[in-house]
């Protein structure tokens, strides 16, 4: 445990000063807070909350007329289901964007059950859940109760990258699967492609606006443009028509970064295995 906690500094502050933007104030009437997090109106049943640990990690509660998801549990929150409880009274499902400790913190352990996708399940971030690990599906429906999310993979940040869409509303949250303005590559340029084109094309047939990100500052939401932008630096990086430069603040074997077309990817040449 003591080892993976030093990760969790080096896994995020990292990605904060290499991103180098400022907190923005997020708007929205407060609703809830404790020392460890606030949680703002985003519209009548949706809401954000910031953590104060990694780089304003992201927490979403999402209720429809049944019950409600709550989409990470940050880094350290303690009260985390109390807090939640107060906003809403519906029975809440908890589900991971992915399994990095600054979304699955110790207060994943207040709640019985959580939703993960199959690929991250494994991973030593989640070894020390004691409640029950439930596989996500690729294209599966959460019925809320006259609202629905809709699940969808979208690994290159990490194996099991997960995304939730409101296709009604035209938003949804996906984690750090693109990386928040500052994506943190851990897989590979192939998978990242793969994942562009699918989501880019389900934005497109859904009209959806934009994602909230797993670090949202208040102007960083995840656009259509964003997710192409990825995709064609991506084609230009596997193609050698763009070159990473040496990463001044490289971790974790992130040694290459590059920036075009206003975005950013850390990297190592693992990425084009």
């Amino acid at each position: 445990m003591k080892r993976l906690l030093a990760l969790i500094p080096i896994l995020i502050l990292s990605a904060a000063a290499q991103a180098q933007m400022p907190a923005v104030q997020i708007e929205g009437e407060v609703v809830a807070r404790n020392d460890d997090v606030v949680f703002r109106r985003i519209d009548a049943h949706t809401w954000v909350g910031t953590g104060k640990l990694m780089a304003n990690e992201s927490l979403y509660l999402v209720e429809g007329e049944n019950k409600a998801v709550l989409i990470d549990a940050g880094t350290k929150i303690a009260d985390l289901d109390k807090i939640v409880a107060s906003i809403t009274k519906k029975p809440v499902m908890l589900v991971a964007t992915h399994a990095h400790p600054d979304h699955t913190g110790a207060a994943i352990n207040s709640f019985a059950e959580l939703y993960i996708n199959p690929a991250d399940a494994g991973s030593q971030f989640v070894s020390h859940y004691k409640g029950k690990l439930k596989d996500l599906n690729d294209g599966q429906i959460i019925d809320l109760g006259g609202r629905q999310l809709l699940v969808v993979f979208t690994p290159a940040h990490t194996p099991g990258s997960t995304t939730f869409i409101d296709t009604a509303a035209g938003y949804g949250f996906s984690g750090d699967s693109f990386g928040s303005g500052n994506l943190l590559l851990f897989g590979k340029f192939s998978t990242l492609i793969e994942t562009c084109r699918k989501t880019s094309a389900l934005m497109e047939k859904h009209r959806i606006k934009f994602f909230y990100p797993g670090h949202f500052m208040g102007k960083n939401v995840e656009t259509k443009q964003r997710v192409d932008d990825e995709l064609t630096l991506s084609q230009d990086i596997l193609s050698g028509k763009v070159k990473g430069q040496e990463n001044p603040r490289a971790r974790m074997g992130m040694n290459l970064i590059v920036s075009a077309y206003g975005v950013r990817i850390n990297y190592s040449e693992q990425a084009f295995e």
